[in-house]
């Protein structure tokens, strides 16, 4: 089940964090997030899934950035959440994938207990201009059922910033 925008509402403080916390954000059965002013871009063209990628950060000044198709930009929320008894979902907003930007395009299911700021995954189909601090994208909570182990510790929680693919941290060891 879904949590409607009351409940999260209900929840805030408790087993929900989002911080900075605006009411006017809270929709029918999310809350919409918004952009932080930098965006990371890897600086090869080929990457490689079994070592780290370097990439190099980008400021979205007030007048906006422009994002070019084919390019693959890491963003981040403004906002920091956690959650406890919930699983957080995240969605790119339908007005701004009206515009041919996708905002999250994979992973955007969370573990019980992640805390930390979204890394987004932003990929557009012509250019266009984007903003900080727009409202990009939108969190949502589902129940969970069951027993269950909250997340704690791993590559991305806790985190302060963008954060690029840590993946080829499971190739070590191997």
């Amino acid at each position: 089940m879904i949590l409607s925008g009351r409940e999260i509402v209900k929840h805030l403080g408790k087993e929900i964090v989002i911080t900075p916390f605006h009411p006017e954000r809270v929709n029918p059965n999310s809350y919409n997030l918004s952009l932080y002013n930098q965006l990371m871009i890897y600086d090869q063209h080929e990457l490689d899934m079994a070592k780290p990628n370097t990439a190099s950060t980008i400021l979205i000044p007030e007048g906006g950035y422009m994002l070019k198709p084919n390019t693959l930009y890491l963003g981040r929320t403004n906002e920091y959440t956690k959650t406890d008894g919930y699983i957080p979902m995240l969605e790119g907003r339908s007005s701004v994938g009206r515009l041919g930007v996708f905002i999250h395009v994979t992973a955007g299911f969370g573990d019980v207990g992640f805390a930390g700021y979204w890394t987004l995954e932003i990929f557009c189909v012509q250019p266009i201009r984007i903003y900080p601090n727009v409202e990009i994208c939108q969190i949502y909570y589902h129940d969970i059922d069951g027993e269950y182990d909250t997340y704690r510790r791993g590559k991305y929680q806790n985190n302060t910033g963008i954060q690029p693919s840590m993946l080829w941290k499971d190739f070590q060891g191997k």
